[in-house]
Order: structure tokens, then sequence, then C-alpha cells
């Protein structure tokens, strides 16, 4: 009698931990924290722990990669490397968010070693019991993802071409990303200019669920983009490459890295995604948005 399905995840962090506890009811999940902080070790709690990525692959059937956009490709590379070293041939899942064009040179990179590689795509927060998190997939094998049991998180295939998953997380997180940038600006130049309060009131009147009370949603909301800001610009490039692939133009999401980059070298991009999510004084939240020196 064979066992349930092995799903490894590689990189831990806040959403591949909880992409793993979402599949614990039907299958074993295991993951490594060697040589990881403090914080990716607790956010593992759930996952079976192995010593290091070789065992990870070695046991995983499906292994599915999470991480910065800016590191997909070499997290892909390690993969490769460790299903060499020890003789696997895992399904490989990049659920990253890359533009069509970078997941496709990645299912290239696996086909050439014999693996095949499935794209997939996040949209909301980390899943969790009660949550409505749905993942995006593609390619020929996405069925076979898609038939894991998940709690807290829904699947849903959007084909069987490697990039058309990545090419709705673009899409997407063009307009949740997007927008949370224009916010962070709006919010940043009324604060500058001395006008913060007459804002907030003509945003109250038109958006008050955006805005919450006193500015408290809103200073959330940017906070925790600007703890996260330094892997958005990679995501904001990759969108943009995307737009500019698809005839629309790459300048405005180009803009938005640019601004991503520069909210990641202020004190809020040095926070924790939950030590920002802790923040509803809009006053302190745009005061550590300052650039340092300015």
């Amino acid at each position: 009698m064979t066992g349930p399905p092995v799903v490894a995840i590689v990189s831990p962090g806040a959403m591949g931990s909880a992409l793993g506890r979402a599949w614990t009811g039907g299958a074993r999940v295991v993951t490594t924290v060697a040589g990881r902080s403090d914080r990716t070790r607790a956010l593992a709690e759930g996952l079976e722990l192995l010593p290091d990525l070789d065992a990870v692959v070695a046991a995983g059937e499906v292994v599915v990669s999470v991480c910065p956009p800016g590191a997909a490709g070499a997290v892909v590379d390690d993969v490769l490397a460790a299903a060499a070293r020890v003789g696997a041939r895992p399904l490989l899942v990049d659920a990253n968010a890359v533009s069509p064009t970078a997941v496709r040179r990645l299912a290239d990179r696996a086909a050439s070693a014999g693996l095949d590689l499935v794209d997939g795509s996040i949209s909301g927060g980390p899943p969790a019991p009660g949550a409505d998190t749905v993942l995006y997939l593609s390619g020929a094998r996405a069925g076979e993802v898609a038939a894991l049991e998940a709690v807290g998180l829904r699947h849903r295939v959007v084909g069987d071409e490697v990039g058309r998953a990545s090419a709705v997380k673009m899409c997407t997180a063009s307009v949740y990303k997007g927008t949370t940038a224009v916010w962070a600006q709006a919010l940043r130049t009324a604060d500058s200019l001395g006008v913060l309060d007459v804002v907030l009131d003509d945003l109250t009147e038109s958006l008050p669920a955006e805005v919450g009370d006193g500015g408290a949603r809103a200073a959330r909301r940017v906070a925790v983009a600007a703890a996260k800001s330094g892997r958005f610009v990679a995501e904001m490039e990759a969108i943009a490459e995307t737009q500019e692939a698809a005839g629309a133009g790459g300048e405005l999401f180009t803009g938005m890295a640019a601004v991503y980059r520069r909210l990641s070298r202020t004190p809020s991009g040095a926070l924790s995604p939950e030590e920002a999510a802790a923040l509803t004084d809009l006053g302190e939240v745009l005061t550590r948005m300052r650039v340092e020196g300015t």
C-alpha cells in the first residue's frame, strides 16, 4: 500500500510554510531550515524538517519553490543540482511571482535535466483554515498538483501551457501591489506637504474601508508593503517585462519598481512583515518610511 504523497517546500518563509501546512491533511510535507534564520524556523512549524536540500529533494515527489522572485532561477538551479546528486526526478512547481517568459525559461532548464515543471502563482495571503487563497496552476502536469488535498487553499488549473499561471499573477499583482505603491506615494507626499489630515478626510469620504479608522488600515497596508519592498522590486520588474511583451508598455511598472526600491532603503524596509502588520499609527508609519539622512 502506498503512503500519502510527499510534498517538499523549498524556502519555507511565511508563504511557503503556510502553503505546506495547507497540504498536510493529505500529504507528508517536508522542508529544511538549514542555514535559515530563527524567524524562518518558527514559520516552518508543523512541517517535517529534514537536514538539507538534498534530503528534501530526495524525499519529495512534488518540489515547490516559494521564494522572492529575484531568487527563483537560483532556487530552481539548486533543486536541479540536488536532484542530480541524489538521483531524484520530482515534479517541480515554481510558485513565484515571475513573468511568463521567465517561468518558461525555468521549465526549459528543468526539461534539460529530465524534470517536468508546473507553473504556479498565488493569489491572496498565506493559506490558513478559513482563508480563501488561490493557487493558479498551468502546465501539462498541473492536474497532479491540483489533486492534492488542501485546507484554506483552492487550486485552479488555467491551462496546460507553462506561463499562463504566471500571466495571471502578473496581472493581478499589478493591481494589488501597484495600487499599494500609489497609496504609499500619495500619503508620503501629503505628509511632507503638511496636508495629510485633509487628504485622509477626502479619501475617507469615498474609500472609508481603505483608509480605516484614523488611517489605521492604510497605515498597515503601506507598512507591510514597505517591509516586503525589497522582494517587490523584482516583481515589479517582472510585471513591466510582461506588460512590455504584451504590447502595453512597461514604463508604469518600471516606475513602481523604483518606488519599492526607495522604500526598501527606509527604516520600514528593515522591519519584518509581522512587525509592520502591528503598526496602525499612520504618522509613525510615514516617519519610518522617510529615507534615512533626508
